[in-house]
This record gives C-alpha cells, sequence and structure tokens, in this order.
C-alpha cells in the first residue's frame, strides 16, 4: 500500500471533523432552541410587541457568546496540549532512557512483543521521539488538535443559522405566531439532526431523535415559564 493509498484511506474517518463538527451541532442546536425559546416565552407572556426585537436580540446576543465561549473553552485545551508538549521536551532531554521504556512498555501493552516493542520505540525515538511520545503516549495528533478560532467561528455561524429558522417563523406568520415559531423549529431541529447524522456518517434517525428530543424539551420549559409570567403579570 502506497503512502498516497494511505492518505486516501485516512481521509474515509470523520475523526478530523471533530474539530469544527462539535462546534457546529452546538451552535445550531442552541440558536435554534435558545432563540425559539426565548421568542415563545414572550409570546406565551403576552409581550407580542416584543416578540421579533426579542428574536434578534437574542440571535445577536447568543452568537457572539457562543463564539467567545467556544473560543475560550477550545483554547484552554490547546493550553493544556501545549503544556504536554514542553512536559514531554523536558522529560525526553533529561531522561531519554526512561522515555524509551516508558514507550516500549505502551507498544506491549498493545499486543507487541518486548523484543519487537523495544525495535519499534528504538526506530520512533531515531525518526522523532517528540512525535512518537505525543501520538502514542498522550494521544495527540495534528488533524484533530483543538482550533480556537475554527470551532468559534463555526459555532457563532451555525448559531446565526439556527435562530434565523425561528425569526422567519415569527416574521411570515399572522396572529398564530407560536405555532409557525414551533413548526420551523421543528423543521430546523430536524435539519440540524440529518446534516450532523451526514457530516459524522452516524445513523440519521438515532440523532435526528436526539437532536430533537432536547430541543423539544428546552423550548417546552421556556414557554411554560413564559405562559405562568403571563398569568401571574410579572
Amino acid at each position: 500500500m502506497g503512502l498516497e493509498e494511505v492518505q486516501m484511506r485516512n481521509l474515509e474517518h470523520r475523526t478530523n471533523r471533530t474539530g469544527w463538527l462539535r462546534a457546529a451541532v452546538l451552535g445550531s442546536n442552541d440558536g435554534l432552541v435558545s432563540t425559539a425559546s426565548l421568542m415563545i416565552g414572550v409570546a406565551a407572556a403576552s409581550k407580542g410587541d416584543l416578540l421579533i426585537t426579542a428574536g434578534l436580540a437574542g440571535i445577536a446576543a447568543g452568537a457572539m457568546s457562543m463564539a467567545v465561549g467556544e473560543y475560550v473553552s477550545v483554547k484552554s485545551q490547546t493550553d493544556i496540549e501545549k503544556t504536554d508538549r514542553e512536559i514531554e521536551i523536558s522529560q525526553l532531554r533529561d531522561d531519554p532512557e526512561g522515555e524509551l521504556l516508558e514507550l516500549t512498555q505502551i507498544y506491549i501493552d498493545r499486543g507487541l512483543s518486548k523484543d519487537l516493542a523495544r525495535q519499534v520505540a528504538l526506530a520512533l525515538h531515531k525518526h522523532g521521539a517528540l512525535e512518537a511520545h505525543l501520538r502514542d503516549e498522550l494521544g495527540h495528533f495534528d488533524h484533530t488538535r483543538a482550533r480556537p478560532i475554527q470551532a468559534g467561528i463555526a459555532s457563532a455561524i451555525a448559531f446565526t443559522a439556527g435562530g434565523v429558522v425561528p425569526l422567519i417563523g415569527a416574521l411570515i406568520s399572522g396572529e398564530n405566531k407560536v405555532s409557525f415559531i414551533l413548526t420551523f423549529t421543528a423543521f430546523g431541529l430536524i435539519a440540524a439532526g440529518v446534516i450532523s447524522a451526514r457530516i459524522a456518517s452516524s445513523p440519521v434517525t438515532k440523532t435526528v431523535l436526539r437532536i430533537f428530543a432536547g430541543g423539544a424539551l428546552g423550548v417546552a420549559i421556556t414557554a411554560g415559564i413564559g405562559w405562568l409570567v403571563g398569568l401571574t403579570g410579572i
């Protein structure tokens, strides 16, 4: 098997998409649920004149919050990876033999014989000790490493796209805004589930049901709170 074929086979995996897919799924789902929940909560509290304003404000604030939050959280992960890399560099400099034994033991634990594990560890130490330890000891891979800016942008765009869906429902509706918002949100959640499943090559039905159930629960709770607020006149 040639190098080009190996690279093509690696592209068939979906692990390299985790850097942005998690943020995109979270963003689109949060955009749908939070915006719809906010608007339905306002509508259920009989504050119809504030509905569109609340939706627009929710999208803007939520998108920025998601972008910053995702960036900060993923950046923390990259800080940890950087610290681990520096520690590994220090250990390889101060105790190369101990690190060689450590790598050998990793391969023994994975099923290689002691002699073969030693040969593999020696070969990898000569070829690139740091990369071998980062990969096989710590599980750091370049194609799955954290990318804060990418995650933040994906989250903000996905949140905005999700938030626009219930807002469109409110804009084109007549008097029965809640029904339109709920209908558009339901279709949005289903679409988000299908897209997520396609990108990750996961079961479509299971993914859609998971996203739809979580979103419906969030909307129902917020709508219930808005209804109670409307009853109490707060």
